[in-house]
């Protein structure tokens, strides 16, 4: 009997990047998601399908077996945990950095020596709570969904941790990166279940995938 695959992906930059990494195994996603409604989207491979999820929730449905395989940042997979995923491919695709950013007047340095107890606002509160207890700072976290860029603007938060590719959104909003915590890229994550009962349907997939990925 044949066994159908389930891919999640997100949305933007994401599933750009992974349709030459698909290509390569031979699959090709046959609607756009950025002009279809459809949630659920065929490929090639009446076999295959691409469920499009948020990118925090990647992880959650290859967890849970609603979906065999995703690509999922690293910055999701750690707030994640990662628990009951197979991560075995680094695909070195969708790259950019976490950093910490304060308004351009703000003298970060100074606060840490003095030991200023700071409002930091996130969406990656391990993260950002591991990173400043590593430096022995003592930080309010507060959980921000979007615009993170606003918060410093607004007196909400004196920092934020968030992600950076260009920089090009904290310099139009006149805020500065002061720390790099990690670099980012995204990686593959397999539901443990189906790489054992789909291994004869997954393996070449995950082959091609991490021939492809490397550059």
């Amino acid at each position: 009997m044949s066994q159908k695959l389930t891919l999640a992906l997100s949305k933007g930059r994401i599933f750009e990047e992974t349709l030459p990494l698909l290509k390569a195994a031979g699959i090709e996603v046959t609607e756009d998601p950025e002009t279809s409604r459809k949630l659920i989207l065929p490929t090639n491979d009446p076999l295959v399908n691409v469920i499009i999820v948020r990118a925090s929730d990647v992880p959650t449905y290859v967890q849970y077996g609603a979906a065999d395989f995703g690509v999922a940042g690293k910055d999701v997979l750690l707030e994640h945990g990662g628990e009951g995923l197979y991560q075995p491919i680094d695909l070195e695709i969708a790259k950019c950095r976490m950093s910490v950013a304060v308004s351009a007047g703000f003298d970060y340095a100074s606060a840490i020596r003095q030991g200023a107890r700071l409002r930091v606002a996130t969406k990656y509160l391990l993260t950002a709570r591991e990173h400043f207890a590593a430096k022995g700072m003592h930080v309010d976290l507060i959980k921000l969904y979007g615009s993170m860029e606003l918060a410093p603007l607004v007196g909400l938060a004196d920092a934020i941790v968030d992600l950076v590719s260009t920089g090009g959104t904290l310099r139009a909003n006149n805020l500065v990166e002061v720390e790099h915590i990690m670099d980012i890229s995204s990686r593959l994550v397999v539901n443990q279940a189906a790489l054992k009962l789909k291994r004869e349907r997954l393996q070449p997939i995950l082959d091609a995938f991490e021939k492809a990925s490397i550059k």
